[in-house]
């Protein structure tokens, strides 16, 4: 399979590695300086495009791709709710995006996991739910994308939960908030906490990422599947095949 890669920043360089040693040819690799390759042959060349950029370039470099016909894989988060109606009618007319907040098999596996103990405890009110997440000092939005879409799910499953707040810590202004709380701290890859908490116990589970390398693992293998699959996807559809 031919990838190109938009953003060739250190997630562009490992996603490259992970690409070139599962056989597959990078065929072409755009960031801010050589935009221009968005004409070459290598970018033509693409079988699936794989996104890491920033949020105000992302919604821009998907219509690029879509232009030319590319399927196209894309990990940056902060952008994608404002324009996900327009584009799920864009793959409904046979484009192919396939978006993620987080490509880790492992927190696709975790947000499973969260989604199913929400179920459990909508009917448990005397346990209140908050939620942190931990990341390096580069991230650029807070909270991060995977802490949204985590909460997102667990809203969708609690029905005391209304909306998410960005807090400095556990609390809320009122008790249908779902708190989160970011902290951005030196290298850190990642580190996601949700926490039920009652006046007799508590319960927390936690994904730690180690390395960035897990990400990157996702984003190629999302690819494999775009690849030959078409539409509005998601990251769940790519662990259901694993």
């Amino acid at each position: 399979m031919n990838i190109a890669i938009i953003g060739y920043g250190r997630m562009g360089h490992m996603i490259e590695q992970i690409a070139l040693e599962r056989g597959h040819t990078v065929c072409a690799t755009i960031d801010v300086d050589n935009l221009a390759d968005f004409d070459s042959k290598g970018f033509r060349q693409a079988d699936v495009v794989i996104e890491f950029t920033h949020p105000t370039s992302a919604y821009d470099n998907v219509e690029r791709c879509f232009a030319a016909g590319k399927k196209v894989v894309c990990g940056t988060t902060g952008w994608i709710h404002e324009h996900e109606e327009e584009l799920r009618q864009q793959c409904a007319k046979g484009q192919t995006l396939l978006w993620a907040s987080n490509f880790s098999i492992g927190m696709a596996l975790f947000d499973n996991v969260s989604r199913h103990l929400a179920r459990l405890m909508n009917g448990m009110t005397q346990y209140d739910i908050s939620l942190d997440e931990t990341h390096h000092i580069h991230k650029a939005d807070a909270p991060s994308g995977t802490a949204i879409t985590l909460a997102e799910h667990i809203i969708d499953a609690v029905e005391r939960k209304t909306r998410w707040q960005l807090t400095g810590n556990a609390s809320a202004d009122s008790p249908e908030v779902l708190p989160i709380s970011s902290i951005r701290r030196s290298e850190t890859p990642g580190t996601h906490s949700i926490h039920y908490d009652s006046d007799i116990d508590s319960i927390t589970i936690t994904h730690t990422a180690h390395s960035r390398k897990g990400l990157a693992l996702g984003a190629v293998i999302a690819a494999e599947y775009a690849h030959t699959h078409q539409g509005w996807l998601t990251i769940d559809d790519v662990v259901s095949q694993q």
